[in-house]
């Protein structure tokens, strides 16, 4: 039996009919397409979309955005569900090559479907088509081959029916998953093809939990019956793949501490007796004195990065082993650890069997308290600061924690605002902290509030931005709108990139650049340029205020909650007031030569505080 179906349309039949299973439970794995139409995809995925409604369309402003929100949408589904993104040849293309590389970092499956010129060749050069002396076989969409964990270009029809399978296979797989791109020429799209029948019926794609082995597990468990000094770091992993019970009660009955990742962070509740809070750069004094005198570092879902690592300068004990669990054997190798290749719930429910009758000495587990107990004070003071007005973002952080309910999510990406929120932020459930901070990308903080709107309906959605990525990526405001999906955006104006501004300065620097002022005898070093971000957010359809001290912050998000519709609330923020580092440092080499004696001091340090740093 046979379908006679173009190739746009055997696409949306065969994605509509995909489905994921964990645990027994069942989820359709595509939930739509995000879409902009041009040449190129509107008379080919474009006709097909709205011949078949069962791959609902979403309408979106700006391409780069849309693959934010589908790889929000994703992260809040724990990768069970993915949404597809539609795109013209060109620029249409190309802009979603950002939105690919932020996903596949972070690990996050989105299915990309740019656009493509024609594979016959006989018009070319066609409208936005990049030609090459060299190649026939090159186009804008080879671009994406750095940034995708699959990709393919369809030249024929018939290629779909060994690439979707193998598509498929890339963005249910734990280990291997991310952006996925399928290039698709424009006069692909529009040919017909008898494909067969079976391939367009249902599909539930398994999503197995990896055991490691049993020898493996075994020495895992000998090295922290002999440690004296655990530290467990939690990553992302321990979210996707459901651990975090597994999580709470394997600390509980160890009495082992844990320190999260900004992917890791709601592994833990904030009041768990174990819970260190953030780790690294970004991470609280107990977290990082710990981890720098840890004998044994348990890593759980982690990938390491520099935050994480503190620029490989966290773990200063000559002897310290290392243990990681994760499903990537790639991830489990890292730090020369122990590698325990596996999912992290089973694996950590199988270590805990391993380990009965183990728990940390009094000692250490007093100093864990202690070490709970400062932080919470130093929360509880930056909270509290009574700053300005201007307020500190510090304050903006606790009165939108204090406003938000248990369940209600925070988003942001990029600027100070991560770093603060990783250490401050009160986490409440295991999905109430959503940050993209493997790419820390200005401009995903809406799109990707979008997205987690649009998985979980039944939660507020609290969208935490600075003014520079508002002014960079603000526009799927319209497409809240659009559909329904109500944001509460809190915008935090201190009139410039102040997370950049510090660096600077801390490099020796003067700041260049890093504040909005208009250009005086050469140099922008004039007036602050006043922008109305309240007017300019009430253009683009949102109910939108102005807020001043804490009171009227606190005001404005309760009568947000009420609201049925995308609010948001502008709040002048202090550039220079800041929240500080704790115990941690990173690597941002400084100038190795310059007139500048600031730069020059700032040089001078940044060589001592390499020495701490690891090898491996």
């Amino acid at each position: 039996m046979t379908k006679r179906l173009t190739v746009a349309q055997a696409i949306v039949a065969f994605l509509k009919n995909q489905y994921s299973e964990r645990d027994g439970v069942e989820h359709r794995l595509f939930e739509g397409c995000l879409g902009i139409f041009g040449h190129g995809n509107v008379a080919g995925i474009g006709q097909a979309l709205e011949q078949d409604p069962g791959l609902p369309y979403y309408l979106f402003r700006n391409e780069q955005a849309m693959v934010h929100t589908a790889a929000a949408f994703t992260k809040a589904s724990n990768r069970l569900r993915c949404l597809a993104c539609t795109t013209s040849i060109g620029p249409g293309a190309t802009n979603m090559v950002t939105g690919a590389a932020t996903a596949t970092i972070n690990r996050l499956p989105v299915l990309l479907l740019p656009g493509d010129i024609f594979a016959r060749r006989n018009v070319a050069p066609v409208l936005q088509q990049l030609e090459s002396s060299a190649t026939q076989d090159i186009s804008v969409n080879d671009c994406f081959k750095p940034v995708a964990r699959y990709w393919d270009r369809i030249e024929r029809p018939e290629q779909i029916l060994t690439s979707l399978p193998a598509a498929m296979r890339v963005l249910i797989s734990p280990a291997d998953t991310g952006a996925v791109v399928l290039a698709l020429p424009q006069d692909v799209q529009a040919e017909a093809f008898d494909f067969p029948s079976a391939f367009f019926e249902k599909r539930l794609w398994t999503i197995p939990r990896a055991r490691c082995d049993s020898r493996l597990l075994a020495q895992g468990a000998q090295w922290i019956r002999a440690a004296h000094k655990p530290l467990l770091i939690a990553g992302g992993g321990v979210i996707y793949s459901e651990a975090t019970e597994a999580l709470a009660a394997f600390a509980s009955q160890t009495g082992i501490p844990v320190a999260e990742t900004q992917a890791g962070k709601g592994s833990l509740r904030y009041d768990h007796p174990q819970s260190l809070g953030a780790m690294g750069v970004t991470g609280t004094p107990g977290a990082n004195i710990l981890a720098r005198e840890a004998d044994l570092i348990i890593g759980v879902g982690t990938r390491y990065s520099d935050f994480t690592t503190a620029s490989q300068t966290a773990f200063q004990n000559p002897g310290v082993k290392f243990i990681n669990i994760n499903v990537s054997e790639f991830d489990g190798g890292k730090q020369l650890a122990l590698p325990l290749a596996g999912d992290a719930r089973v694996t950590l429910q199988e270590l805990a069997e391993a380990l009965k009758g183990f728990e940390v000495g009094t000692s250490y587990s007093a100093r864990v308290k202690s070490l709970r107990e400062d932080w919470g004070k130093e929360v509880d003071r930056i909270y509290g600061l009574n700053f300005g007005p201007p307020i500190s973002q510090g304050e903006v952080i606790g009165v939108v924690n204090e406003v938000s309910g248990p369940r209600d999510v925070v988003v942001c990406a990029a600027g100070s605002l991560p770093g603060d929120l990783h250490k401050l932020w009160r986490t409440r459930d295991p999905k109430g902290y959503h940050l993209e901070y493997g790419y820390s990308c200005m401009g995903y903080e809406i799109s990707g509030g979008l997205g987690v709107k649009m998985a979980a309906p039944d939660r507020e959605v609290y969208v935490m931005v600075g003014d520079g990525s508002y002014l960079m990526m603000s526009q799927e405001i319209v497409t809240s709108l659009q559909e329904g999906y109500k944001l509460n955006i809190v915008l935090l104006d201190n009139h410039g990139f102040s997370s950049i501004g510090g660096l600077s300065r801390a490099c020796g620097n003067q700041g260049m650049g890093t504040e909005y002022r208009y250009r005086r005898n050469g140099k922008l070093d004039g007036d602050p340029i006043p922008v109305d971000f309240v007017a300019n957010a009430k253009s683009l359809g949102a109910d939108a205020v102005r807020a001043h001290t804490r009171d009227d912050l606190r005001s404005a998000l309760l009568e947000a909650k009420k609201s049925s519709r995308t609010s948001v609330i502008v709040i002048d923020t202090s550039y220079s007031q800041r929240v500080p580092g704790y115990e941690s440092w990173w690597d941002v080499p400084i100038a190795e030569v310059s007139e500048v004696k600031t730069v020059q001091d700032a040089r001078a340090k940044y060589l001592e505080a390499r020495k701490k740093e690891r090898a491996f």
